[in-house]
């Protein structure tokens, strides 16, 4: 393991444990196998494969892409701030409205009840993308 470690690269599964994503290796080894997980825009299912400093994760949690460039490789599972240095966290920003004591996403929300757009809706929310496209 440490001759990897010596060589910069490390098990994809054991760096995503060490950056605390994943609270087990094995719930991290699970995940790599799971298709959701892109390094360097390329999926990958082997949690044996091998990381190395400067590789960009994207993979969704939760709601959320994440898209994550690794800066170290690490050497344990430490504390949450010694995790944090181990990557820098590219993903775009969130929007979020404060209702009440809760954060809700704001971007593509319809109420509750209201079913699928109709026809109608769906061609004005097109109209407003098409207007929007235009000014870009």
């Amino acid at each position: 393991m440490d001759e990897l470690r010596l060589n910069g690269v490390l098990r994809l599964d054991k760096w995503l444990w060490y950056a605390r994503f994943m609270k087990s290796r094995s719930k991290a080894t699970k995940f790599c196998r799971s298709n959701r997980l892109c390094v360097n825009g390329s999926i990958f299912v082997k949690a044996h494969f091998l990381v190395k400093k400067n590789d960009v994760l994207t993979f969704s949690d939760g709601n959320n892409i994440k898209i994550i460039k690794i800066l170290n490789l690490g050497v344990r599972r430490g504390s949450a701030p010694e995790a944090q240095a181990l990557y820098e966290d590219l993903s775009p920003p969130i929007y979020l409205n404060k209702v009440g004591d809760k954060f809700e996403v704001t971007v593509g929300k319809r109420e509750i009840g209201s079913g699928r757009p109709t026809k109608d809706q769906r061609r004005a929310t097109d109209k407003l993308i098409a207007k929007d496209e235009q000014w870009q």
